[in-house]
């Protein structure tokens, strides 16, 4: 009977000690699972952290390179303009018709633009280009005007208070009009 007793006594210990095992096992299966979490997690802030940087780093570089751009001095700011029709072959345009406007060359962060102003009402907007010391300006209609109009301007004679140049007009791609553009500085 002792040996039974003994026996019995290892089985209920071995059967103590592997139910302790399985505990010890079940608790390092979870810390391994909220340590595995953990680390994803962490990857995961990580991998934020370095899409941040590269973001910060992108701003700085596009600010550093980013240029804006103005009009020359001896362009930029007002002037009365005068424009005369020297050749057409549309019945829009009659050689000889004179138009006088004010010129505004300003800009905004991108682009050059010039302002088209008669009696204080905007008129046309160009965009505008200035290379070689000479001003090349463009407006065209959108794709829906009833008239497809594209007007390019070109001032190459340009002097502190005077700008000479070209403009030409093509309506829907079947009449030209040629006009002879004289700036002069606005005074104050």
């Amino acid at each position: 009977m002792l040996k039974n007793t003994v026996f019995i006594i290892l089985t209920v210990l071995v059967f103590l000690i592997s139910c302790n095992d399985k505990k010890k096992e079940n608790d390092l299966e979870v810390r391994e699972k909220e340590l595995l979490e953990k680390e994803k997690l962490f990857a995961q802030k990580e991998s934020e952290y370095q899409v941040l940087l590269k973001m910060r780093d992108s701003i700085f570089t596009k600010k550093d390179s980013v240029t804006v751009v103005s009009w020359p001095a001896a362009v930029a700011g007002s002037w009365t303009g005068k424009v005369i029709c020297t050749e057409s072959n549309c019945s829009d345009y009659v050689v000889g018709d004179q138009r006088t406007d004010t010129w505004e060359f300003d800009s905004d962060s991108t682009q050059l633009m010039t302002k088209i102003i008669n009696n204080n009402n905007l008129v046309r907007i160009y965009s505008g280009k200035f290379e070689n010391n000479e001003a090349k300006l463009n407006f065209k209609t959108d794709s829906t005007s009833k008239k497809q109009v594209e007007m390019n301007i070109l001032l190459n004679d340009i002097t502190p208070n005077k700008i000479r140049g070209t403009r030409t007009i093509a309506v829907d791609n079947s009449c030209t009009a040629k006009f002879s553009v004289e700036l002069v500085r606005t005074t104050k």
